[in-house]
């Protein structure tokens, strides 16, 4: 193909995309059905393979989703997971959600081995154990699991769990200052996919977080989120060391697997060059 051709090809797919682009922004709803790629081409002129290549583009970018059998639809719109210390309900009502939970397990339990190290605890040790799904306007959006030394908070789960775990750590003097998150992505489990209502998407973001109140480890979580619901934000600036507060006999050793979500807290003393570090999360 000639490069004139080429980039009348590309000035196509351009074309088709932004229309699409705008017609969900100014006339079409979430569900509503875009026109066919039959129609597209048709209006534009174009080749399917061109139709096809701008719709796969608002695809990827989570405008649109397809249905097996069924044709591509405008998508709910999706929550930018920025990096820092907010709740999962103030982060829903940020973007004019109304959040909402469903308690799926709670409870005291032993602390297995991987939670143990990561709150610098004994295997065995009696945690709170919280599992919760958290949806928004309705909308199933993470499955959320939580470990808190019981020792720290003995009456927290006493009426039931509260609204959010942070704020209840800090009305027993317990707040948050600083937190370690680990973000990976894999396919959901038979379970999640389930909770979460997925079908062509199966794809999930998973967070792991140790949370901080000083030098002290107050929480463990994992959370896994909706991966056609979310896309991470992350704000940049010049490159430079970044000091973080932490104690010289703190264990620096990250979580590891899994996900979750809460308020992320602060270790102190000996300030020391490590990786930018995640500095968002969801109600605990």
């Amino acid at each position: 193909m000639s490069r004139s051709r080429s980039q009348a090809s590309e000035h196509k797919y351009l074309t088709v995309r932004a229309y699409l682009a705008d017609l969900v922004a100014s006339e079409l709803s979430v569900g509503d059905a875009v026109p066919s790629e039959r129609s597209l081409t048709e209006k534009f002129g174009v080749s399917r393979m061109t139709v096809r290549q701008a719709v796969d583009a608002l695809v990827t970018e989570g405008v649109l989703e397809r249905a097996q059998g069924r044709g591509t639809f405008v998508a709910p719109p999706r929550a930018d997971f920025e990096m820092r210390l907010t709740t999962f309900g103030e982060e829903a009502r940020r973007r004019g959600m109304e959040p909402g939970t469903e308690v799926l397990e709670a409870g005291t339990a032993p602390a297995p081995a991987s939670v143990a190290e990561s709150l610098g605890r004994a295997t065995g040790d009696p945690m709170h154990h919280v599992v919760r799904l958290r949806t928004a306007d309705g909308s199933p959006m993470s499955v959320e699991e939580a470990w808190i030394p019981v020792d720290l908070a003995p009456d927290l789960l006493d009426d039931g769990v509260p609204e959010s775990l942070y704020g209840a750590l800090r009305e027993r003097g317990l707040a948050p200052t600083w937190g370690e998150d680990t973000i990976t992505a894999s396919d959901a489990t038979v379970q999640e996919q389930k909770l979460l209502e997925l079908r062509a998407s199966r794809a999930v973001m998973r967070t792991v977080r140790r949370t901080f109140a000083g030098d002290s480890p107050l929480m463990y979580s994992r959370s896994s989120y909706r991966g056609d619901r979310y896309s991470v934000f992350v704000p940049l600036r010049e490159a430079r060391p970044t000091l973080v507060p932490r104690s010289t006999t703190a264990d620096d050793t990250p979580a590891d697997g899994g996900a979750v979500t809460d308020d992320a807290p602060t270790d102190q003393l000996a300030p020391v060059p490590v990786p930018a570090r995640a500095t968002e999360g969801n109600d605990r």
